[in-house]
Parts: structure tokens; C-alpha cells; sequence
């Protein structure tokens, strides 16, 4: 397979290669795809949740099982300063 690239990413595919890390560039682009592929999994799986989450909430709603804002944003406050430490 052949494939062109920027010059600015062939440079960083020679760097790369040049810091002893990567045998090849060959090696390089694997890497990445591999990386890209696993993100592209945990994106899958954030949508999958998010989207059980919002069928969760609707359900509830339908149920009356309703939360006050108030508490739902204090959740999502300790919620991100989780994720942020």
C-alpha cells in the first residue's frame, strides 16, 4: 500500500524513527493507527454510555422519578472535579 502524508508529518514519522523508538516508519504508522483505532473504541463506548444514561433519564422522567436540579448539578460538579484531579 502506498499513501502520501504532509511534509510536516513525514518529518514527525522521521523524527520518530530518529529517536531510536520506531525501527521503521512502517512502525510508526502502525503505532498511530493502533492508537487511533482504540480511540475511536473509547468514543464507541462514551457514546454507548451516554446514550444509556439519556434512556435511563428518560425513563425516569416518564416514571416521575424526578431529580431537582439543584442536586443533579452538584453531582455534575463533583463529577468533573473527579475528573479533573
Amino acid at each position: 500500500m502506498t499513501f502520501s502524508v504532509s511534509a510536516e508529518l513525514e518529518e514527525l514519522i522521521r523524527q520518530k524513527v530518529k529517536s531510536g523508538l520506531y525501527d521503521s516508519a512502517s512502525q510508526v504508522v502502525a503505532e498511530a493507527l493502533l492508537l487511533l483505532e482504540e480511540r475511536d473504541q473509547l468514543r464507541a463506548l462514551r457514546r454507548d454510555r451516554l446514550l444509556h444514561e439519556l434512556a435511563n433519564g428518560i425513563s425516569q422522567a416518564d416514571n416521575r422519578q424526578l431529580v431537582p436540579s439543584d442536586e443533579v448539578f452538584a453531582h455534575l460538579l463533583d463529577q468533573a472535579n473527579v475528573i479533573d484531579r
